[in-house]
């Protein structure tokens, strides 16, 4: 079927609305997107980005573009973002991710929820306990928008498999708890070349900044890493409730979508400190020292 031929079944199959403009628009339910991807043999993605294209807005990013514009749900929509963790800080971001249309996301964690995760988790329930996290973002996103293409990877990110799992990705989300690990990262990143956008929490304060490719952040931020295992969570000792893993997923997806859509406005060489119990927010700008783009 031709482009023609599938923007003329789009616009039959899709109704007018005025929306809270008063202007008249397109809209395509989520229904009506399943139609159109079964009699097309289109996965739903596809589907989704013909709409746009043809200025027919998907129902489900009505809300999405007066924010991001019908051009830059059709990058969101194009992207792969990776997620790597998908506990506290992970969960949170990969339920955003999905939710904004970003069209394919590798996750990775090779951890299984146990009863400590409950509080704060947003993919461990009493029914989930003992399932591997990546699984699990995979099954919810699946609840979420079926639009949403999600590799699952039930194992630990290191240094020797993360450059692979990786691959394709648009930019990496760290989702981590140890300093191993967002170190191995980092560097990850840095060879195949795209940004990487850290979160840390650890009581009611978290931290968020954008690492470009060959400006490496972490050892400004942390110094040069430690002998410690991939498995010792530097949060635990102080704990962490509900409320904080959510609020820095929040910014590091916001920051996501920035660099997806509008790469200008996304953090430059900054480093985010928030802190939900003063209600503070601190800006502090870093030194990093510019090392190249090569792998």
């Amino acid at each position: 079927m031709t482009a023609d031929e599938i923007k003329t079944l789009l616009m039959r199959t899709s109704r007018c609305a005025v929306n809270s403009a008063g202007e008249s628009r397109r809209y395509l339910s989520p229904e009506e997107t399943i139609s159109v991807s079964r009699k097309l043999g289109l996965d739903r993605r596809e589907v989704e980005i013909a709409a746009l294209e043809a200025a027919i807005t998907p129902e489900r990013y009505r809300r999405n573009i007066g924010s991001v514009g019908a051009g830059g749900q059709i990058r969101l929509l194009k992207a792969r973002a990776g997620v790597v963790g998908a506990g506290g800080l992970g969960g949170f971001a990969v339920e955003l991710l999905a939710r904004c249309g970003v069209g394919r996301l590798t996750v990775i964690d090779g951890d299984s929820f146990e009863p400590t995760n409950l509080n704060r988790q947003l993919y461990a329930t009493e029914s989930t306990l003992s399932q591997n996290k990546a699984a699990a973002a995979k099954e919810r996103v699946k609840e979420i928008n079926g639009a949403v293409e999600v590799i699952a990877h039930p194992c630990r990110g290191d240094a020797g498999n993360l450059p692979g799992l990786l691959r394709g990705c648009d930019l990496v989300l760290d989702c981590l708890d140890n300093l191993p690990s967002r170190f191995a990262l980092e560097e990850a990143c840095r060879k195949l070349k795209i940004p990487l956008v850290h979160g840390a929490v650890s009581g009611f304060t978290g931290q968020v900044a954008v690492i470009q490719p060959g400006r490496p952040l972490l050892d400004t931020i942390y110094g040069r890493p430690v002998a410690q295992k991939p498995d010792q969570r530097a949060e635990a000792p102080v704990g962490i409730p509900s409320f904080t893993p959510a609020a820095v997923a929040a910014r590091q997806v916001a920051e996501a979508v920035k660099l997806l859509t509008d790469p200008a406005k996304s953090l430059q060489d900054t480093l985010v400190l928030i802190d939900l119990h003063s209600g503070e927010t601190a800006p502090v700008a870093l030194a990093i020292p510019d090392r190249g783009r090569g792998g």
